[in-house]
């Protein structure tokens, strides 16, 4: 629990008998104004908390205008174990040493779930990763060269303040190309690479061998490329499949739900025709292809919906290519490649009455929302732990101070005098270090996928823009029903009140998104 700062708040303080709010009542203030209601106002947070099963919506929607669901199949319709995130690490590291000549030595590095999260950039040329805001600030203290922080002071210079300017961001589907700078990684399978990355340049390093951030970069992204489309990943989930796929996701109760109301369901995925099928039958049955209307597989998204020149391919019971013309997208079917195109000819499936759900924000959600006008869901599984993480008692009694002080410095700025700005700057200090504190809450290099230290991360900048809904599983479909509308929360703008700090200073504070929102059944 984060205690307050009493060094200085000494009941043998003298009195300011001039009457003025000098130093010693600026103590009181702090004190006096702000301090009982973080102690009132956390119990109340406490019996009033978020829910982890709840649907977020950045965007008003009706279930009872869609007719019709899609699904991404990997990290949407089936989740993974730990394990495979340990076997994409190895597999590629093994693939650097083996095809692209890199010191063996390399091997005694494992791969470490907790280092990195989704949404962290890489500077391609300096061999960086960090994390950056939605205003394209690089949040200092996020930096890593290898395994290491970079200092603040190094990244200033680097950068010439932190700002990152437009021309070196990311292109708009996260990569690095054409004159871009920076690569995003945004899907869950992004977390191995980025910790090969940083384990390979701390080799490097560590070592003083002079080498090209571009062609390490270049040769980590091929590795763990080669171990999706050589078949490594899926040989070894196949082989194994319970000890990579979770079962207890409730896929089939979601589809089960949907089909009784009459839903239509179709299924688009990058992944093999035998591995999703495999996998479909362990989490959801032999039948799982009834289920659905349309099933369409390594459709290499995000091109199949820009693409309109690859026709459909209809695969056999025995993964056989046809070569048949395709003039209607048979139910019991799989297909292979195509194009959104003729993919809304065959089917007539335009507009707000499709949702569609997806892990990755732009190769699932991006072109679909922007060109077509399909609603869409997010699958942010991160987000269930950050919740619960949000609703612990240390973190919430953390961000209380924490917008308090911040409250405070701006109400208290206005005083000049020597003393005042030596307690205004003791203040700076202490929130800077509750920000520490709380970054550490959930990631101890990264903090937040959602948020920098106030702003809201380029992730969640991006999912805000894509996603007319985003959740933790398909699971949470379960505590709704299907005419279910979801309202966005209206947040008060900067220039609208009540606003955050405002509200703790007064008593009337109460967070976004709370538990009365969705009854989980």
């Amino acid at each position: 629990m984060v205690e307050e700062d009493t060094s200085l708040l000494s009941e043998e303080e003298p009195v300011d008998t001039c009457g003025e709010l000098g130093p010693t009542n600026l103590w009181h203030k702090k004190r006096h104004f702000c301090t009982p209601p973080v102690d009132e106002l956390v119990p109340s947070i406490m019996s009033n908390m978020l829910n982890p099963d709840a649907i977020f919506s950045n965007n008003e929607m009706s279930l009872s205008d869609i007719e019709i669901y899609g699904f991404d199949y990997d990290y949407t319709l089936v989740f993974y174990s730990k394990h495979l995130h340990t076997l994409i690490f190895n597999a590629a590291r093994d693939l650097l040493i083996n095809e692209h000549r890199y010191p063996a030595e390399i091997r005694k590095y494992d791969y470490d779930p907790n280092f990195a999260i989704r949404g962290l950039h890489y500077d391609v040329h300096r061999a960086l990763l960090m994390k950056i805001d939605a205003f394209h600030y690089i949040q200092l203290g996020t930096v890593y060269r290898g395994l290491s922080v970079v200092p603040d002071e190094e990244v200033i210079a680097m950068y010439d303040g932190s700002h990152v300017p437009l021309e070196q961001m990311s292109d708009f589907y996260g990569k690095s190309s054409q004159g871009n700078t920076m690569k995003q990684f945004m899907d869950i399978f992004s977390l191995p690479e980025m910790t090969l990355l940083s384990c390979v340049n701390e080799y490097f390093l560590k070592n003083n061998i002079d080498y090209e951030p571009v062609h390490l970069y270049k040769d980590v992204k091929d590795s763990i490329r080669d171990v999706h489309i050589k078949g490594i990943m899926y040989r070894a989930i196949e082989a194994d499949i319970e000890k990579y796929i979770c079962y207890a996701e409730q896929t089939r109760a979601v589809l089960a739900k949907l089909a009784d109301h009459g839903k239509k369901m179709f299924l688009i995925t990058n992944s093999p025709s035998s591995f999703v099928d495999k996998g479909m039958k362990f989490i959801v049955g032999k039948d799982w292809r009834d289920l659905f209307d349309v099933v369409i597989v390594q459709a290499d998204k995000p091109n199949f919906f820009n693409d309109k020149r690859r026709p459909f391919r209809k695969v056999n019971e025995r993964g056989v290519l046809l070569w048949d013309k395709i003039h209607k997208l048979q139910k019991g079917q799989i297909y292979k490649q195509g194009n959104l195109y003729e993919f809304l000819k065959l089917t007539g499936w335009r507009g707000s009455k499709v949702l569609y759900f997806g892990d990755h924000i732009y190769s699932d959600l991006a072109d679909l929302t922007l060109k077509h006008g399909w609603r869409t869901g997010a699958i942010i599984p991160e987000l269930r732990s950050e919740i619960k993480i949000m609703n612990t008692e240390k973190y919430i009694r953390t961000m209380t101070w924490l917008q308090t002080l911040t409250g405070l410095l701006e109400h208290m700025q206005v005083h000049r005098d020597p003393d005042s700005q030596m307690i205004l700057e003791e203040w700076k200090k202490e929130r800077k270090e509750l920000r520490e504190m709380n970054r550490n809450f959930f990631n101890a290099q990264f903090g937040s996928l959602f948020r920098t230290d106030e702003n809201p991360t380029y992730f969640l900048r991006r999912l805000s823009r894509f996603a007319d809904i985003y959740m933790a599983s398909l699971s949470c479909l379960l505590n709704y029903e299907p005419d279910y509308t979801f309202y966005p929360r209206r947040t008060p703008l900067q220039h609208e009140l009540p606003g955050w700090s405002d509200q703790l200073c007064t008593g009337t504070f109460r967070i976004p998104f709370l538990q009365e929102t969705v009854q989980i059944k």
